[in-house]
């Protein structure tokens, strides 16, 4: 049975913050689409490491990760969605969470 290794280099985002980009290293950033990369701006890179099944990470299953490198040449992860606040104070509290104050006038 072939284990799956990948030295991984790890692109952030110009963009848009918590955007990163995961690429084979030797392939770097060749190939990747023109519209992929003007949503994600110049790429700044952050690390180099070796990327196998059962490492960790802190957003997505490594397993994922591979998968996409493998079929696509990289893996685009999105900054995490902002929890809003104001709906979930309503919700805690037994209000609509998406009733907007009326302001009678």
């Amino acid at each position: 049975m072939s284990q799956v290794r990948v030295i991984c280099s790890v692109y952030k985002s110009t963009k848009k913050e918590g955007m990163y980009l995961y690429v084979d290293k030797k392939n770097k950033l060749d190939g990747l689409p023109e519209a992929l990369l003007q949503l994600f701006g110049q790429p700044v890179q952050v690390v180099d490491f070796l990327l196998t099944p059962e490492k960790k990470l802190a957003e997505v299953e490594a397993g994922k990760v591979l998968g996409e490198i493998r079929e696509k040449g990289y893996f685009l992860q999105m900054p995490p969605q902002e929890e809003n606040l104001l709906k979930a104070h309503r919700a805690a509290n037994g209000l609509d969470p998406d009733m907007e104050k009326n302001s009678g006038g």
